[in-house]
């Protein structure tokens, strides 16, 4: 039977602390699962449901992203707008969203929330506690529109 315990543990006056690695264990060996791990199959998840534009919140990170994915060659962040809290045997999740204008947000919340506990609990075989989503802007078409129109790209 397979249990699952601290990856590494650092002792000292307050006692033991949980590293930010997440170790499966069993009578032929250990599987570590990191927290970046978790964190890009729940941006993949989320990404998979209809009415997500994109993860993250809005602003700055939101420009960068929106940069970045622009260069040839460059890949997209899986795991951008996305942070958990790995123990040993659960996670919590906390996921911001930009949602596509018309979208019913209970709606794109509960499907965001059963596709992302679904992904890591099959991948990982951790419990997923909670999904806490934030939704943080509404996509416009129109804002599409402008940026095509805004001039040429400062950079190819």
């Amino acid at each position: 039977m397979t249990s699952a315990q601290s990856a590494s543990k650092t002792t000292g006056a307050a006692g033991a602390v949980p590293s930010s690695e997440n170790v499966l264990s069993s009578s032929h060996g250990t599987t570590t699962i990191a927290d970046t791990v978790v964190s890009k199959i729940a941006g993949i998840a989320a990404r998979e449901v209809n009415g997500v534009f994109a993860l993250g919140g809005g602003g700055a990170a939101r420009m960068v992203g929106q940069l970045r994915e622009r260069i040839p060659g460059a890949s997209v962040n899986q795991g951008q707008g996305v942070s958990v809290e790995v123990g040993e045997r659960q996670t919590a999740v906390d996921i911001d969203i930009i949602a596509e204008y018309g979208v019913a947000m209970t709606d794109l919340a509960s499907g965001i929330r059963r596709n992302v506990i679904a992904a890591i609990e099959r991948m990982t075989g951790l419990e997923v506690t909670e999904v806490n989503i934030t939704v943080h802007d509404v996509h416009l078409e129109d804002e599409d529109d402008a940026d095509e129109h805004a001039g040429p790209a400062r950079v190819q």
